[in-house]
């Protein structure tokens, strides 16, 4: 049964107040009250993803998780949207060409598997600062998370894919292009449940990407969070090979969850961990790991700390 808001709360008002009102036509009553928005006053949906011009850094792209793409060239005091035109809304994950700040890679379709969030339709490219975009394909992703461009070579982009929440697909993983989207290689792929929670790459080493893999899946009831497929994996070639971080190498053991990853330039690279099973069980409460990488070298000391126990030191 379809009721009229606006009726249902004005015939309230009006049994509350019907002495008052006796004499009044209901109905005109009402045809003399508006009703206007009250807030809020610019919605579209969370933020999901943030780059700016190297060279002019008051110049901010960000993508939305239902509202499409904008870019302020104020530094945030005026934004207009980028993205209308395009047959999805749903931002996941947007880069800026290093070398070519008007080369604009955007994977659409929200990473962060929410039961509200939104699907997209493949990754987009613009070569004139966002004026106009072409598909360039993956369509089958449904959600990319991340997108890095070579430093040097705007031809040459990996795009990282966590895939539909609610379902099995094999459209996930790590793709790459070296001809600007003309072909796609898949170049990481572990199953149908798991897809990238992050990828990033060394800034001092265009061919090393880290890439942490998340087996998840979504549910109307259930969120399901780690799993076998889970796991951090390494690439020294641009990602023609692939080599899975474990326990020998300071990972604690056991059934890991998301991880979120950062690299400095300085100082090495920092994993986070969420939901670790230890000896195959969950704990009831969430655990946090930290695992720092402090060097590049051959003789590179990895650190893992997992709550306040310090649980291994290799090299």
């Amino acid at each position: 049964m379809k009721i009229n808001i606006h009726t249902s709360i004005f015939a309230a008002i009006a049994l509350l107040f019907a002495p008052s009102i006796q004499s009044q036509d209901l109905q005109s009553l009402m045809d003399e009250m508006n009703v206007r928005h009250i807030g809020p006053g610019a919605m579209s949906g969370r933020v999901t993803t943030i780059d700016v011009q190297r060279n002019r850094p008051e110049v901010i792209y960000i993508g939305t998780a239902s509202g499409g793409l904008w870019r302020s060239e104020s530094a945030g005091v005026q934004w207009e949207a980028l993205f209308d035109e395009q047959s999805t809304q749903s931002i996941g994950a947007l880069a800026l060409a290093p070398s070519n700040p008007d080369v604009i890679w955007v994977g659409t379709g929200e990473g962060n598997p929410r039961n509200s969030h939104s699907s997209g339709r493949g990754v987009y490219r613009s070569i004139d600062g966002g004026t106009t975009w072409e598909l360039m394909g993956l369509e089958g992703t449904r959600n990319i998370h991340r997108i890095i461009i070579h430093p040097e070579d705007p031809e040459t982009v990996w795009i990282g894919a966590i895939g539909t929440a609610w379902g099995d697909s094999a459209d996930r993983g790590v793709y790459k292009t070296t001809d600007g989207g003309k072909t796609w290689e898949h170049q990481l792929y572990i199953d149908e449940r798991t897809g990238v929670a992050d990828m990033i790459i060394d800034p001092s080493n265009p061919n090393k990407l880290l890439v942490a893999m998340w087996s998840h899946r979504r549910e109307p009831w259930f969120f399901t969070s780690g799993g076998d497929g889970s796991g951090l994996y390494v690439t020294h070639n641009g990602g023609e090979d692939w080599k899975q971080y474990t326990e020998d190498d300071g990972l604690p053991a056991g059934e890991l969850g998301r991880m979120g990853l950062t690299i400095s330039p300085k100082s090495g690279c920092y994993l986070r961990i969420d939901r670790i099973a230890v000896n195959g069980l969950v704990p009831q409460h969430r655990w946090w790991g930290l695992v720092e990488y402090a060097s590049r070298g051959s003789s590179r000391k990895s650190t893992v700390l997992l709550r306040r126990y310090l649980c291994r030191s290799v090299r």
